[in-house]
């Protein structure tokens, strides 16, 4: 008998092998909502109804599925910056940008965390980061030739103030669900001119990039597979 080929990397997915992974995908985006990227594999198992090793079987490591999970966050991530960019007004679009990234936190703990993390092996979700970046860039340089963006405002600033906005929607929780936004609104105004006095030197993007680095993988460690 002639044995039955091995299916090519790139081959479709059996239907039922397609519904578990569907299954997967939306049990972990519940359950990174609720809990952050800090939750299980074995918790998404749970939440999608299979077992662990179906998870590990789609998802080789706990990095592809948040690759996956947060995929249509970041094409929002990228449209905000593209938005903003089209505004005619350079202050009201960095603003609105910042604004609008604060409220994707607010509505999901998990990319709440993602904006603060990085991730290595997920390239295509890096690359839209990159594109992001690039173009928060562009909003930098605009709103400050306005004159109506602090000289010394930097993109690390963004970092840090998205890092201290995932700290406040933790803290804060269900107890006090707008908390963000008042501090967020703090923040903006502190960035527009006249600026009240000098600010220290910002945190270099190595320094930042190895602080996220070190975020990602205590979120991303995986237990063993039987808890």
């Amino acid at each position: 008998m002639t044995p039955a080929a091995t299916p090519p990397d790139n081959a479709p997915l059996r239907s039922d092998a397609e519904r578990n992974r569907g299954r997967i995908i939306a049990a972990a985006r519940t359950v990174f909502q609720r809990e952050g990227l800090g939750a299980s594999m074995a918790s998404v198992a749970r939440e999608a109804g299979v077992g662990i090793a179906t998870v590990f079987r789609h998802f080789r490591i706990k990095e592809d599925l948040v690759a996956a999970v947060f995929a249509d966050r970041m094409d929002s991530y990228v449209a905000a910056v593209s938005e903003a960019l089209d505004a005619a007004d350079p202050w009201e679009g960095f603003s609105t940008f910042i604004e609008a990234i604060c409220t994707m936190q607010a509505a999901d703990r998990g990319f709440a965390d993602v904006l603060t993390m990085t991730f290595p092996a997920a390239q295509a979700m890096e690359e839209r980061r990159q594109e992001s970046y690039q173009g928060f860039l562009q909003l930098i340089a605009r709103a400050k030739d306005d004159g109506r963006l602090r000289a010394d405002f930097t993109s690390q600033d963004l970092v840090v103030l998205l890092v201290a906005n995932a700290g406040v929607l933790t803290f804060a929780g269900d107890a006090a669900p707008d908390a963000w936004r008042r501090f967020v609104t703090l923040m903006i105004q502190s960035f527009k001119t006249p600026a009240h006095g000098p600010l220290p030197d910002p945190p270099n993007d190595d320094a930042l990039y190895q602080a996220m680095l070190r975020t990602s993988a205590a979120a991303l460690a995986t237990p063993p597979r039987g808890t």
